[in-house]
This record gives C-alpha cells, structure tokens and sequence, in this order.
C-alpha cells in the first residue's frame, strides 16, 4: 500500500497540464494532497502550499508522489537529485511513469540504504489474457476523445460519482496512473503487451448485475497518431454499451503533434461507433463532455449549448456542471 498523505511533486511541468496527476489527484483525493514541491521554472500550480522536504516531512506527509506525466515518462537528471534527496528525508515515492523508479540503480540503493519505499504503478501485476470477445453480463460505458488529456478520467468519475448519488449500480475502472493512484486499482494498460491490452480490459470488467454499469476510465485518441493503440484496446476489450464523447474545444492541434488538426466530433463518433459495434453490435453514443477549464462561465454554457444543437446529444462539462444530463442518457438506455 502507498503511504498517505502525499507530498506532490510537479517538478519543471512546462505547463499545468503536464502535471495531470498531481491534478487528479488534488481534485479526487484532496484529503491526500497535503503539499506541493517545484523546481525553479514549474508552471503547474495545484492551489497547495508550496514545501520543502523538510516542511512536508514535519506536517506528516509519507510519500512524494511524482504528479508530471511527460511525454515518454522519463525521470530527468534534475528530477534525481529531489528523488534522492526525498528518500533520504525519509518519503517513500510513488510513481506512474514508464521510466520506473525500480530500474534506476541511484534510487534503488539510496532506497535499500534508507529502509523506503519505491512505488511504481504503471507495472502490470496479473498475467492478463488475450481478449476472447464474448459477451459479459452488466453494462459498460466508455469515454472516447477528440485528442488525449480531454477529460475522460474525469468524465467517468463525475458519471460514477453521479449514480452511486443516485443508488444506481456503478465503479469506476482504472486504466492509466492517475485513476490507479486515486483509486488504488485498476489495470495500467498503456505498459501491457500489445496481444493483451484488450484481454486485461475484460479482465478489468468482468460479468457484473444486469444493472450494473462500469464506467471505463478512457486512454488516448483514435485520431492520436502517438496513443490509438490504446484506445483500440479499450474499444473491443471494453465492448462498451455507451459511449461518451470527450472535448477540449480550445485546442489549435492534437497534443503534442503540431502537425495534425484535432478531428471534428462527428468523426470521432462515427469512427468510434464503427469500431465499437465490431464487439457490441448494440453500442450507441449517449452523450458528449466538454473541457471547459480554459472558458468563463459564460463561454463554456455557450460552448456546450452549441455543441449539443449539432450533435442532437445532451452536451455538459461534468466536473463543472454536474454529471446529471450524462447518467440520465444511460438511465433512458
């Protein structure tokens, strides 16, 4: 088990959306979230008091939890020295990168030496299958998007936070590092083999009560040259029964790819409802969630007012407006 609280380290982030998890967690588990710790030159900022090691230590924090995820999950030399310097303060860290803490030999030994702990999530621990398709009891909803890092974790804990609310039969299922840090399970998909991505899905969604709706915690893009592998996985392992549509509207191309436009809504549904209807011939999209951090209120009632008058689909930002609209269209299936 991972201590908690947290001490949250966003390291040099370039910007507060490279810190996702630090975000994520601050949002989902804020009793977690004691502090934050930033390098000269961070322009993440959750809202925490900024600590040293010392500070935190003293205010009783347990684990410096590694809240960037950047691109290729890599631990820089900058990032080593505050690592270091953490164990020896006495901080077990936690980590969700594909650059594992265990596999770099400095922080292995200085943990040895100190009697910490090193965490890494993003490691699969169960021999998973190859998917084999058939059709599983309870239902499953899905959240696909126009680019990654649009909000489709958030969107599937609002839904769950919603019908639990509701007394209605859901669980958020975990797939990437920082639902499994909220949520302490799930199954890291973007770090298992390829034959078995779709295989650990159904693992993760076993057959459930007929009433009884997964809300799997979505990954990448079909349009993200970089991350469709997952997405695909998600798709045909998840076999979802409803779809989500998942937007930033403020984007001016796919994250990290300057050379590529972000796909329109209407392709993300009718690529994703194809693929989907290959394993769940029954899966039809239900609605649409929109980002609208960047927006004032105004602007993102606007944004979602016009999205929804063409695509004829309740249209919300969940985290911002409530998850209602999105769990009603799943009550009405």
């Amino acid at each position: 088990m991972i201590e908690t609280p947290y001490l949250l380290f966003l390291g040099d982030a370039p910007d507060p959306l490279a810190a996702k998890v630090a975000q994520g967690i601050k949002d989902w588990r804020p009793d977690f979230a004691l502090g934050q710790l930033r390098m000269e030159g961070c322009r993440a900022d959750m809202k925490l008091p900024d600590m040293t090691l010392a500070e935190a230590k003293a205010a009783g924090a347990k684990t410096l939890v590694i809240g960037v995820a950047n691109r290729g999950g890599v631990i820089s030399a900058a990032w080593k020295k505050v690592l270091i310097a953490a164990l020896e303060e006495g901080f077990d860290l936690a980590s969700g990168l594909h650059n594992l803490l265990r596999d770099e030999p400095d922080l292995k030994a200085v943990a040895e030496a100190t009697g910490r702990k090193l965490h890494d999530v993003r490691v699969p621990s169960v021999k998973y299958p190859i998917a084999n398709g058939e059709k599983r009891t309870g239902k499953r909803c899905l959240a696909v998007g126009t680019d990654c890092s649009v909000g489709k974790m958030y969107t599937a804990l609002c839904m769950e936070r919603e019908m639990l609310a509701r007394g209605m039969k859901a669980s958020f299922r975990a797939t990437g590092q920082t639902g499994i840090l909220i949520t302490g399970g799930g199954v890291p998909l973007d770090a298992v083999i390829a034959d078995f991505m779709a295989g650990s899905v159904e693992w993760l969604t076993p057959d459930n009560d007929p009433d009884h709706w997964d809300l799997i915690e979505g990954q990448g893009s079909l349009f993200h040259v970089s991350y469709s592998g997952v997405t695909m996985a998600l798709i045909h392992g998840g076999q979802p029964d409803a779809l989500i549509l998942s937007h930033e509207p403020t984007r001016s191309h796919m994250r990290g790819l300057p050379g590529y436009d972000l796909p329109s809504l209407e392709a993300v549904r009718d690529m994703a409802l194809t693929l989907a209807r290959v394993a769940n011939p029954a899966c039809k999209v239900v609605g649409i969630s929109v980002n609208t951090a960047a927006l004032d209120d105004d602007a993102a009632l606007a944004c979602c007012a016009e999205i929804e008058a063409r695509m004829g689909l309740p249209t919300v930002d969940p985290f911002r407006h409530g998850a209602g609209r999105l769990v009603d269209a799943l009550e009405a299936m």
